[in-house]
C-alpha cells in the first residue's frame, strides 16, 4: 500500500472543502484508508492514522473504532507512539467501556519507568479517565512518585492523587504521610498542585480538615512571600507573582479558617496585606482581591476587615468591566444581612447600576437596592426605585413593583409611600392583591386621595387585574369619598354616582375582567347600595347576574338578591366600611424585627390571635388512612404556647400535601365556620380541661423505634364522661436531639379529634425530657378506638418520616 498522507496534508485538504458534504466525503475516505490500514496491522504508520483519527474526533466525526490501536501504542516502546497512544486513550476511552481496563497492567508498568516522560504520560492518563478500580490497582504507584525529589513528577503525581481521591475517598489516608512536605517545595508548579491536593483532602474529610489547620502559618507564609516578593520573570502575570497559587492558596485558607478562631485569627493580618497591596488596575490583581473578599467574609474575621473587604467590593461597582460589577452586585448581596451598615455607605453606587445597559447588573442591583431599604431611606430609595419601575423593561415590572410595596408595607408611613404604590399597582402580581388591601385599610388619611387615584387609574387602563382587582375594592369601600370630593392631597375630581357605577358595569362585561375581578367588582357594586342613592340601579344589575354562566359570580349575585329582599335591615350594618385590619403575628410568643441596619434588632412581644379551628370544607381534604371512607380529620387548634416551627395548618398524613404551607394571608375577616362545641370549651376564658379526674387507665406504648417512644396516658374529662383525654409523651433515647417533632393522628369517623398544641418540636437526646401534647376524642358512640398516627422529625441532619396504627387502646380509654 503506499504511504498514507500526513496529518497536516488532512487538515489542509479538509480546510479546502467548500460544503458541508464535500467535507464528508473526504473524512469517509480518509477513514475507509485509515480502517485498511489497521486491518493490514500496519506498525509503520500507526502513529500517523491514529493522530489523524483523533483529529476527525475533534470535528465531531466518529473514531472509535480506533480505540484498540491506542492500546497497541500505548504498549509500543517508542516515546512518539505512547505519547499519541496515551493521547487517544484520554480522548476515546472512558471508564464507561471496559477497553479501558486493558491498560492498566501498561499504565503500572510505564509509572516504573526508568523516562520521567513516560512516567508524566501515564500519570496524566490515570488522573484524566482512570476509573475506580484502576485507581485502586494504582494507587500506590502514585503515592511512590509523590514522595520522590523529581517536581516534575511530584506535580503531576499530586494532580493524579486529586483524581484517585475523587474516584476513591478512602484511599485518601495513603496519601497523608507523602502531603506533609509538599509545601516545603520550592517549585511553583509542585506548589500549586500541593494546594489543590490538601483543598480537595479537606473538603472531603472533616478529619482532614482539622489535620490540616496546623497548615495555616506555612501557608501564610507562602503567601507573605509572593507578596513581597520583587519581580520574578518565571511567575510573573501583569506584574503579580503567581497569581494562581495566590488564588489556590486564598481558597485553602477559606475552608480552613471557617468556624475556627485560631485559624481565623492566624490568617488575619496576611488578609489584610494582601487586599491593600493588590494592584487593581489588571484583571488579575481583580482576582485576586475577589478571592481574598470571599475568605474574609467566610471565616471569623475582624469587624474592620470585613468593612474592608466590602469597601473592595464598593470599588468594584466602579469598575469598567460588567463581568466585576456583577460578581460585586452578587457578593454584597450576600453579606448585605451580616454587614447591612457597611453595605448601606455604598448604597449610591448601588442605586446606579439601575441604570446600567446590562439586565443582569440591573436585576442584581435592583435585588440588593430593596435590601437596603429601612425606615431611614425609605423616602430616596422609594424614589429611586419608582423611576427604575418606570423607566425599566417589563420583565423587572412584577419584581419591582412588588418590592415596592412590601417595603412601603414594611417601613412605610402611607402618607409618603402609598400615592407610589397606587402607581406600581398595575404591576404587582395576584398575590400581592390582599396585603395591598390591608395597607390601603390601614392608611385611613389616605381613603380619600386613593380612591380618586385608583378611580383614574381604571379609566385609563383595566388591563392589568391586580390593579382592578384593588379599585374595584377601594370604590366599594369608599365610593361615597370618592362622589363627595375630599381628596385634600391633589385637586379633586367632579364624579356622579352614574359614572362610578357606569365603570364597575363596565368591569362585569369587559373581555378583559377575570373572573376573580368581576367578583370584587359585583361586591363593590353591592357595597355601594349603602353609600349610593341609586339602589334601583344596583338592585338591577345585581339580579342580571344572578343567572350568570359564571358559578361564583351568579352564588354572589343570589345572595346579594337575598339581602335585599329578605334582610334589607341589616344590609346597611353588614356592608359597613371595613374596620382597620390588624396583621397578627406568626411566629410564636416573640417575634424578632429585622429592622434592616438603622438601629439593633429588637424582640417585641407578639399579640396572640384569639383560638381559630380550620374550616370544615378544609378538614374534609385529609386523606382515609384506615382504608375506608370512615376517618374524621385531626382539628389542630392555635394555641398561645405553639413553637414557630410546629405550624398551625391541617397537613396531609399520608404526605401528597405540602408540609410547610405558610399562613397565607386574608384580606378580609371571614365569618368562622362552627365546630362542635366540646372542641372549642374552654380555650378563651376558662382552663382547658374542667376538673380533669384521673380514671384509672392504664398508660400504653404507641410507638418505638429508632430510639424514638411515644407513651399514651388517659384521663377523663368531666363532666362530659365521653370525651378521652389522651396526653402523648414523646422521649428520645438516642445521642443526638430529634428537632421539627410533629405528631399528627386520624380517627374513624364516628369519632370527633381534636389535637392541642405540643409543649415543644424537639425531643431532647438520652432522654433528658419529653415533649407532651394533648389529644381529646368524643366518643359518643362508645365504640373500640383506633388511630392512624404520623411522626415527622429532624434527626442528625436527616428527615425521618414514619406511619403507625394504634388499635391496642386500653377498654377503660374508650368504653
Amino acid at each position: 500500500m503506499p504511504a498514507p498522507i500526513r496529518l497536516r496534508e488532512l487538515i489542509r485538504t479538509i480546510r479546502t472543502a467548500r460544503t458541508q458534504a464535500e467535507e464528508r466525503e473526504m473524512i469517509q475516505k480518509e477513514c475507509a484508508a485509515i480502517r485498511s490500514s489497521f486491518r493490514e496491522e500496519d506498525n509503520t504508520y500507526r502513529c500517523r492514522n491514529v493522530a489523524k483519527l483523533l483529529y476527525m474526533h475533534m470535528l465531531g466525526y466518529p473514531a472509535h473504532f480506533g480505540q484498540l490501536e491506542c492500546l497497541k501504542l500505548i504498549a509500543s516502546q517508542k516515546f512518539t507512539d505512547k505519547r499519541i497512544g496515551y493521547l487517544g486513550a484520554m480522548l476515546l476511552l472512558d471508564e464507561r467501556q471496559d477497553v479501558h481496563l486493558l491498560m492498566t497492567n501498561c499504565i503500572k508498568n510505564d509509572l516504573n519507568h526508568s523516562t520521567q516522560y513516560v512516567q508524566g504520560l501515564a500519570l496524566c492518563t490515570l488522573g484524566c479517565m482512570g476509573s475506580s478500580e484502576m485507581c485502586r490497582d494504582l494507587a500506590g504507584e502514585v503515592e511512590k512518585l509523590l514522595k520522590t525529589s523529581n517536581s516534575y513528577l511530584r506535580k503531576k503525581a499530586a494532580l493524579c492523587a486529586v483524581h484517585v481521591i475523587r474516584k476513591v475517598p478512602e484511599l485518601m489516608e495513603m496519601f497523608l504521610p507523602a502531603t506533609k512536605n509538599l509545601l516545603s517545595e520550592k517549585n511553583h508548579g509542585v506548589l500549586h498542585t500541593s494546594v489543590v491536593l490538601l483543598t480537595e483532602m479537606c473538603e472531603r474529610s472533616p478529619d482532614m480538615l482539622a489535620h490540616f489547620r496546623k497548615l495555616v502559618p506555612q501557608l501564610v507564609r507562602i503567601l507573605k512571600n509572593l507578596i513581597m516578593s520583587g519581580y520574578s520573570p518565571e511567575h510573573d502575570v501583569s506584574g503579580i507573582s503567581d497569581p494562581f497559587l495566590q488564588v489556590r492558596i486564598l481558597r485553602l485558607l477559606r475552608i480552613l479558617g471557617k468556624s475556627d478562631d485560631d485559624s481565623s485569627e492566624a490568617m488575619n493580618d496576611i488578609l489584610a496585606q494582601v487586599a491593600t497591596n493588590t494592584e487593581t488596575s489588571k484583571n488579575v490583581g481583580n482576582a485576586i482581591l475577589y478571592e481574598t473578599v470571599l475568605t474574609i467574609m467566610d471565616i471569623k474575621s475582624e469587624s474592620g476587615l470585613r468593612v474592608l473587604a466590602i469597601n473592595i467590593l464598593g470599588r468594584f461597582l466602579l469598575n469598567n468591566d460588567k463581568n466585576i460589577r456583577y460578581v460585586a452586585l452578587t457578593s454584597l448581596l450576600k453579606t448585605v444581612q451580616t454587614d447591612h451598615n457597611a453595605v448601606q455607605r455604598h448604597r449610591s453606587t448601588i442605586v446606579d447600576c439601575l441604570k446600567d445597559l446590562d439586565v443582569s447588573i440591573k436585576r442584581r442591583a435592583m435585588e440588593l437596592s430593596f435590601a437596603l431599604v429601612n425606615g431611614n431611606n425609605i423616602r430616596g430609595m422609594m424614589k429611586e426605585l419608582l423611576y427604575f419601575l418606570d423607566s425599566c423593561d417589563p420583565e423587572f415590572k412584577a419584581d419591582c413593583a412588588s418590592g415596592v410595596f412590601l417595603a412601603a408595607e414594611k417601613y412605610g408611613t402611607g402618607t409618603e409611600t402609598l400615592p407610589h404604590i397606587v402607581t406600581a399597582g398595575s404591576y404587582v402580581r395576584d398575590d400581592s392583591v390582599p396585603n395591598l388591601i390591608q395597607l390601603i385599610t390601614n392608611s385611613v388619611e389616605m381613603h380619600a386621595y386613593t380612591v380618586q387615584r385608583l378611580y383614574k387609574a381604571l379609566l385609563d387602563d383595566i388591563s392589568q387585574q391586580p390593579l382592578v382587582q384593588v379599585a374595584s375594592w377601594c370604590i366599594g369601600e369608599y365610593g361615597d369619598l370618592l362622589v363627595s370630593g375630599q381628596c385634600e392631597e391633589e385637586e379633586p375630581i367632579q364624579v356622579t354616582e352614574d359614572e362610578v357605577l357606569d365603570v364597575l358595569e363596565g368591569l362585569l362585561v369587559s373581555n378583559l375582567s377575570t373572573p376573580v375581578t368581576r367578583g370584587y367588582a359585583l361586591t363593590a357594586i353591592m357595597k355601594l347600595s349603602t353609600r349610593f342613592s341609586s339602589v334601583n340601579r344596583i338592585k338591577k344589575v345585581v339580579s342580571i347576574y344572578g343567572s350568570s354562566i359564571d358559578v361564583e359570580l351568579q352564588q354572589r349575585a343570589v345572595e346579594y338578591n337575598a339581602l335585599f329582599k329578605k334582610y334589607d335591615h341589616m344590609r346597611p350594618a353588614l356592608l359597613e366600611r371595613m374596620p382597620i385590619m390588624e396583621k397578627t403575628a406568626t411566629n410564636g410568643p416573640t417575634e424578632i424585627v429585622q429592622t434592616n441596619g438603622e438601629t439593633e434588632p429588637s424582640v417585641v412581644e407578639a399579640k396572640h390571635p384569639p383560638p381559630v379551628t380550620q374550616p370544615a370544607n378544609q378538614a374534609n381534604d385529609l386523606l382515609d388512612l384506615l382504608g375506608g371512607n370512615d376517618v374524621v380529620p385531626v382539628i389542630q387548634t392555635t394555641m398561645p404556647t405553639k413553637p414557630a416551627s410546629a405550624g398551625g395548618e391541617l397537613l396531609d398524613l399520608l404526605g401528597d400535601l405540602s408540609l410547610s404551607g405558610a399562613p397565607a394571608p386574608a384580606p378580609a375577616p371571614s365569618v368562622p365556620t362552627s365546630q362542635p362545641s366540646f372542641l372549642l370549651d374552654g380555650l378563651s376564658s376558662q382552663p382547658l380541661f374542667n376538673d380533669i379526674a384521673a380514671a384509672g387507665i392504664p398508660p400504653m406504648t404507641a410507638y418505638s423505634k429508632n430510639g424514638l417512644k411515644i407513651d399514651f396516658t388517659f384521663e377523663r374529662a368531666n363532666p362530659n364522661p365521653n370525651i378521652a383525654v389522651i396526653t402523648i409523651h414523646a422521649s428520645n433515647s438516642t445521642e443526638a436531639d430529634m428537632t421539627d417533632f410533629v405528631f399528627q393522628a386520624a380517627v374513624p369517623k364516628t369519632f370527633q379529634l381534636q389535637l392541642l398544641s405540643p409543649s415543644s418540636n424537639v425531643v431532647p437526646a438520652l432522654n433528658q425530657g419529653t415533649v407532651t401534647q394533648v389529644i381529646r376524642v368524643l366518643n359518643l358512640q362508645k365504640q373500640q378506638l383506633r388511630m392512624r398516627i404520623k411522626l415527622t422529625y429532624t434527626h442528625k441532619g436527616s428527615p425521618v418520616q414514619d406511619l403507625a396504627e394504634v388499635n391496642n387502646f386500653p377498654p377503660q380509654s374508650w368504653q
